[in-house]
């Protein structure tokens, strides 16, 4: 079987995000918010999803993408079969102004000859009501108006405004711009305008990357996989996003097709961590904000996962949609926000965290939230004996997981440190003992005949959410007990190429096909925790080609044909990846120049 890649790159703004394809389509892009309907969705449907290209008339050409070096700016260049060439720079402006950052939901296409005049035609035909509506489109004097949405969709141009309408080739003679806007019209000169937009937003995020604590190791990754995190954090909430698209399936035929641009509190937990290893505080203390301001219900519980906005319902729906290769059914929503699922509350306890321990943070920053970290505690200590859905959130099976448990041990250490800063011994006595209460429920996972630690109590099912046994430092300085306990889970779950599966028993959906990517970057991080630190740099070194053209990851593998799968680019395995980059850097300890 042939090998499959998602073939895009993305640009985003902290705003909205966009795929682009190396054909020079939008093939996903929702606006206003993250979680809105699409305006381009041929991801999920060739025929109703809409088009925006800029591609030769006769259609014969080759491409190639790349970012701007440390940017989130994507360029396509693009070759005609007549030798000819053009380049088509997108963007989506982001820079301070006026001590804010401006970030509008305005996308800029830049379109430049770079050998000849090459004919080109314009397509723009964006789409509403998950592809049964298209746009309406009225010309203007130097623009183009899209009826059919909430908001006013308009293309402003210094392109020929009936070659778009009529899709009518012309030669590219000058450099041209699309403004794509929703909302507020762009109303400014284009031609100034957009090279100012661009020079800023190319400067913004080559100051962000220079502002980065990067470890020496693996630099280019790191710097890729640091410009994909941010722009998945909805700025003005704060919260983080798992991916930008829906229902792209964890396998062919699998139905395992999820939407999962919503804000899962674990994956955040990831996310943050890293951001603090970046020196990024600022996307931490948006979080803890979103976090404030989550809804709990009556019982004063979270749930795993809410919308970018803090919404607590996500009704799951099926679209009539082809589907991404077919593959059905297309769903929007995620019905697990009304799953069971207890490791959350030590994981937001961890994620905070730095806000308390890091000196970097002085008092008058730090929010007065003993209630908050007392509630999180009562929480832990209610659901201390309560099964649940775990981390991989099974729909149809409750289990005293291991993992939950893990978190429930981290959040209550986390808390005895929260408890210190503060000054609250009432608050250190209860973190103590539901850690010592945690500690004893995972040990009631060990198996003694495998030297292990199984998925939950009563099974003898492994499952790769235990390496964070060893990564989070449960075993402590006993290297020989979290060897034998990695041996165990090598044994029954890695696959070829340090590739990883999460668990090999069947589920609600059967027996999982592909390998889950940020298990093997979670592998990779155990191995140099076990001093195994050769393994672990070959490892790193064998998965970083598991990407795209652009270093992008996917959330699932498979192991036969090398193939991306599941929803692109994953957050979690970008943060798998950063987090084994900083811990072999951190054990290789090596000056730049040797390593």
């Amino acid at each position: 079987m042939e090998k499959h890649t998602y073939g895009t790159g993305l640009i985003g703004n902290c705003s909205y995000i966009a795929h682009i394809e190396k054909n020079t389509n939008i093939s996903w892009l929702c606006l206003p918010r993250f979680d809105s309907d699409f305006l381009f969705g041929s991801m999920l449907d060739k025929e109703k999803g809409g088009e925006f290209t800029v591609l030769p008339q006769n259609g014969g050409f080759t491409s190639r993408q790349a970012y701007k070096e440390n940017t989130n700016i994507l360029e396509t260049s693009v070759e005609t079969s007549a030798g000819e060439m053009y380049k088509v720079t997108d963007f989506a402006p982001r820079f301070l102004n006026f001590d804010r950052y401006f970030k509008p939901t305005m996308l800029v296409r830049k379109i430049e000859p770079l050998k000849g005049e090459p004919k080109i035609k314009i397509n723009c035909q964006p789409v509403a009501n998950y592809g049964k509506t298209k746009l309406t489109p009225t010309p203007g004097s130097n623009h183009i108006q899209f009826a059919g949405r909430d908001q006013q969709v308009r293309l402003t141009t210094n392109c020929s405004i009936t070659y778009i309408m009529e899709e009518q080739e012309f030669r590219l003679q000058r450099t041209i711009y699309l403004v794509l806007t929703y909302g507020n019209p762009m109303e400014a000169p284009i031609e100034s305008t957009m090279e100012k937009f661009l020079n800023a937003t190319c400067q913004y995020w080559r100051d962000w990357v220079k502002s980065t604590s990067i470890p020496n190791f693996y630099q280019k990754l790191v710097v890729r996989s640091s410009l994909v995190l941010k722009i998945h954090q909805y700025e003005d909430t704060g919260g983080i996003i798992a991916a930008s698209t829906s229902s792209l399936p964890e396998s062919p035929g699998s139905t395992r097709n999820w939407d999962y641009r919503y804000c899962w509190m674990r994956d955040a937990y990831y996310t943050l961590n890293v951001f603090n290893h970046l020196g990024h505080f600022e996307e931490l203390e948006r979080y803890f904000e979103f976090i404030q301001n989550l809804p709990v219900d009556e019982k004063g519980r979270y749930q795993p996962l809410y919308s970018i906005t803090g919404s607590s319902k996500l009704p799951e729906t099926v679209a009539d949609l082809h589907g991404y290769m077919g593959n059905k059914p297309v769903r929007f929503g995620n019905q697990a926000y009304t799953h069971i699922q207890n490791d959350l509350y030590g994981q937001v306890l961890v994620s905070l965290l730095p806000l308390y321990a890091d000196k970097r943070f002085i008092e008058s920053e730090k929010s007065h939230s003993k209630p908050f970290i007392n509630n999180l505690l009562q929480k832990i200590e209610e659901t201390m004996d309560e099964k649940d859905a775990g981390l991989w959130e099974f729909r149809n099976l409750k289990q005293e997981h291991c993992y939950t448990f893990l978190f429930h041990w981290a959040g209550a250490s986390a808390a005895v440190k929260m408890a210190d800063r503060l000054s609250d011994l009432e608050m250190k006595n209860k973190a103590v003992e539901l850690k010592n209460k945690a500690i004893k429920k995972i040990e009631a996972c060990y198996i003694p005949e495998r030297k292990a630690y199984a998925q939950a109590i009563g099974t003898k099912n492994m499952d790769a959410s235990t390496l964070q046994l060893i990564t989070m430092g449960y075993f402590g300085n006993d290297i020989e007990s979290a060897n034998n306990h990695l041996k165990a889970l090598e044994e029954d779950l890695l696959a070829k190429d340090f590739l990883f599966y999460r668990y090999k028993h069947l589920d609600d959906f059967g027996e999982p096909e592909t390998t889950f990517l940020i298990c093997a970057f979670w592998y990779i991080e155990a191995l140099a925790c076990v001093n195994r630190l050769e393994e672990a740099m070959e490892g790193f070194e064998t998965l970083s080609k598991y990407c795209n053209h652009l270093n992008l990851f996917s959330e699932d593998v498979d192991q036969h044909t090398g193939s991306q799968w599941g929803n692109f680019p994953q957050t979690y395995s970008h943060v798998g990846l950063l987090n084994a980059a900083y811990r072999i850097d951190k054990k290789l300890d090596k000056p730049n120049f040797m390593i």
